[in-house]
């Protein structure tokens, strides 16, 4: 049983309860106006709600000039429909259409227009929307702890991705069937889903840190496509390879580290330091994997960009980036 099917029943009987204790006449019509109100976040809820409230309003208006100039007849719903649906479509209160359905057949099977019974109508209006967009601001579902799990998920297939990506540039001969990058994205997509639900239950000052990571991480594997192609190019082995496969070695620990440590952009700087000192390439091949191992590096630098916008690395984090390019010079030396 999900939650929107418990809010659901809440709703319809809270607005049956009210308009019992209030002798109005037609509590269920309460309770199946409470039931179509009923959404799954708190700004969709105020919004479709409104335009429930305003087309059945509409549609109300309109069947009661139709209802008094042509009389109580089916061929006269049949025209409202005609009339009405398009009319509220165009007034952008598409959402409204059913409610006001409900509204005006109330009135035809009443067969009667009066103050009274237009009154009794707008009562059911109030109180079943009411019902229900009180059950919808009262309470909706916590989704930090799903996101929190979505981005967990994101973050270990990352660092599965770039560990791949360092046993390939180690030995070329390596075979990765790279499920993870299909399993990446489609957690990227819920994740975006869930932190756009988050957002549109949160009325007042909405946070949009969670949008801002799962976006962050679509670019970034838009951006691991373009590694894909470079690495593809790899085709032996060679000691620029071998260094770069340290740095996506550090990047897997980094990926899944909360903060920006700085750890694989020290060691970068350092390897693009080092590239201007090696000695040009003696043969085609090794031009061919070098300038593929360059261009692997200036998408690499990318992708490091794009966490620095999300994550400001501290002071001890620049300390932790210098000390990891000291280390990648020791052990060449």
């Amino acid at each position: 049983m999900g939650f929107r099917v418990i809010k659901t029943a809440a709703a319809s009987l809270l607005a049956i309860l009210i308009t019992d204790a209030l002798n109005i006449p037609g509590a269920t019509s309460a309770g199946l106006l409470a039931i179509l109100g009923v959404d799954v976040t708190r700004k969709r809820s105020v919004r479709s709600i409104s335009s429930r409230l305003f087309a059945s309003l509409l549609g109300l208006l309109l069947a009661c000039i139709l209802f008094y100039f042509l009389g109580f007849h089916y061929w006269v719903l049949a025209l409202y429909i005609l009339l009405a649906f398009p009319l509220i479509s165009r007034a952008n209160f598409k959402e409204g259409i059913v409610t006001s359905s409900v509204v005006v057949f109330r009135v035809f099977q009443g067969e009667a227009l009066s103050v009274g019974v237009l009154i009794t109508q707008f009562e059911l209006l109030i109180i079943g929307l009411g019902s229900a967009m009180l059950v919808n601001l009262v309470y909706m579902p916590n989704s930090e702890g799903a996101m929190m799990d979505i981005r967990r998920k994101v973050d270990g297939l990352f660092s599965v991705i770039f560990s791949h990506f360092s046993h390939t540039l180690r030995d070329p001969e390596h075979i990765w069937d790279g499920k993870e990058l299909i399993e990446a994205n489609r957690e990227i997509e819920k994740g975006i889903e869930e932190a756009k639900r988050a957002s549109e239950n949160q009325m007042i000052h909405p946070d949009g840190a969670w949008n801002i990571y799962f976006y962050m991480r679509k670019e970034q594997m838009e951006n691991i496509q373009s590694m894909i192609h470079q690495i593809s190019q790899v085709y032996e082995r060679l000691p620029t390879g071998v260094l770069t496969a340290e740095i996506f070695e550090q990047l897997s620990h980094d990926v899944v580290a909360e903060e920006y440590t700085g750890k694989s952009e020290g060691l970068l700087i350092e390897l693009e330091d080092r590239f201007k000192e090696m000695e040009l390439p003696t043969t085609r091949e090794e031009f061919e994997v070098r300038a593929a191992i360059l261009q692997l590096c200036r998408e690499l630098e990318y992708y490091l960009n794009i966490s620095k916008k999300y994550k400001a690395p501290t002071a001890k984090k620049a300390r932790n980036s210098a000390d990891s390019a000291v280390s990648l010079r020791d052990r060449q030396k």
